[in-house]
């Protein structure tokens, strides 16, 4: 991405539609506006994938309608083959942005922030550029999930001032994007997102933002942190391995 200030990267918006529903069009209107707001050129990736036979799931026919009016989006309703990871890395794997940005479409994290964490990485000419959920609206248990899994995280993975390794959104420039290799199905998406930023030395970038209550159900499962946490422990083997 070039260091020239005055230019602005065209961006590749990849959003996280799984089961969004009716509540997907707002949505996607105020991404649309945080990113007439930057200036910039830009594409959107909706990812609506859906569980076999789910005929209840109204995400996929409504991400082809959005499609259909505007030719800056690109549906993808494929059949689901995995969680979060597999959704985001089929919606990563097709963006042409100079910069892409990932986010989750269920208004936990407010589409505003976008227009931020990209002015950020351009500005400061980042690598990655994230949010960190200074106050969080969701569930008591989900907070505390989430306090240990950053503890766990920076006791494994030390040195790289990352404060909240699952929040989104995320930015990153194409070169950096391009050094990744993304295989996580599941929740741990983020942080190998982060575990690779801290081994390439990655630039990074933080903004403070505001964690709500989300317009559908969350699909974190309660034990979802012993999860996180076994995968962190064997990534942090792979890592040791890596740089021996």
């Amino acid at each position: 991405m070039p260091a020239n200030q005055g230019y602005l990267p065209r961006i590749s918006v990849v959003i996280l539609c799984y089961k969004a529903g009716l509540t997907l069009p707002a949505f996607v209107d105020a991404v649309r506006a945080a990113m007439e707001r930057l200036g910039c050129a830009y594409e959107l990736v909706l990812v609506g994938n859906h569980n076999r036979g789910d005929v209840a799931d109204q995400t996929p026919a409504v991400v082809r309608r959005l499609a259909a009016g505007d030719s800056r989006i690109i549906p993808l309703t494929l059949e689901k083959r995995g969680m979060m990871g597999w959704d985001a890395r089929q919606g990563l794997a097709v963006a042409t942005g100079e910069v892409i940005a990932l986010i989750d479409g269920d208004y936990q994290m407010p589409p505003e922030d976008l227009e931020h964490v990209c002015r950020l990485l351009i500005e400061q000419n980042l690598e990655l550029a994230m949010t960190c959920r200074a106050v969080r609206k969701d569930g008591l248990v989900r907070r505390i999930n989430s306090r240990l899994y950053n503890l766990v995280f920076k006791a494994l993975f030390p040195g790289y001032p990352v404060r909240d390794v699952n929040s989104k959104p995320k930015a990153m420039t194409r070169a950096f994007f391009n050094k990744l290799r993304l295989t996580a199905d599941g929740w741990f998406l983020d942080a190998q997102i982060v575990i690779q930023a801290r081994r390439l030395r990655a630039r990074l970038g933080q903004i403070e933002t505001v964690f709500l209550q989300g317009a559908r159900k969350s699909f974190v499962r309660p034990d979802a942190v012993l999860e996180f946490i076994r995968s962190l422990l064997a990534a942090r083997l792979r890592e040791f391995f890596i740089q021996s």
